[in-house]
């Protein structure tokens, strides 16, 4: 990365990032997204490529970050792109606070959704999914071009998106394409329920035993 900056309409976030040294830009309180956010705040830079890190997956491998900008960087056609990783268990597959998403044969994202897709018709134990059948999760960060980026929180919010709650879905329903990079690194925990933010204290009292 060349420019690392926190958007917030947060005055708390504001003091403790200017507390560490960080760069922080205020923006509206009006935005109905994180994406709103970054956009408005990358406006305000001469950047092509805007890598959207989200604040609810604070354990985000670095390696996560660079695989996008590479992606992007070597690909002039890639206007935005996202990570996936294979799941592994029944538990992770069945959890519904995560999304899956399923890819074409280019590795171009056809969806995503919080069901598991596809469906294994002939195999009746879904714990026998895995076995005949490659699952992958979405990782929620994202890279676009800015151009893209701007147009992007400019459409209007589809159909699909309203009733999954993803937003990345209006990019597909406009008929733009996502592609989508495969990770090895561990997957971050996103923090999206009660349950997610013990789960994360337990992590981090984890590695501190370990260092």
């Amino acid at each position: 990365m060349d420019e690392l900056i926190v958007g917030t309409d947060d005055k708390r976030i504001f003091e403790a990032v200017k507390e560490f040294g960080g760069k922080i830009e205020y923006t509206s309180r009006e935005h109905k997204s994180g994406t709103e956010r970054v956009a408005e705040v990358a406006r305000k830079f001469n950047f092509d490529i805007i890598i959207n890190i989200q604040g609810d997956e604070p354990n985000l491998n670095a390696e996560m970050i660079d695989q996008l900008i590479k992606s992007i960087k070597n690909d002039k056609s890639i206007e935005a792109a996202t990570l996936a990783k294979k799941i592994s268990s029944y538990k992770e597959l069945i959890n519904p606070n995560l999304v899956r998403i399923v890819v074409d044969k280019n590795n171009y994202a056809l969806y995503f959704t919080r069901s598991v897709v596809p469906y294994v018709r002939d195999v009746k134990n879904k714990e026998d999914w895995l076995k005949v059948f490659p699952f992958f999760r979405h990782i929620g960060i994202y890279g676009f071009r800015n151009d893209f980026l701007q147009k992007f929180v400019g459409m209007n919010e589809s159909s699909l998106e309203k009733v999954e709650k993803l937003e990345q879905l209006r990019i597909l329903e406009y008929g733009y394409k996502i592609k989508v990079v495969y990770t090895d690194s561990e997957a971050p925990i996103s923090i999206d329920v009660p349950d997610d933010l013990e789960e994360f204290r337990r992590y981090i009292k984890a590695k501190s035993r370990e260092i």
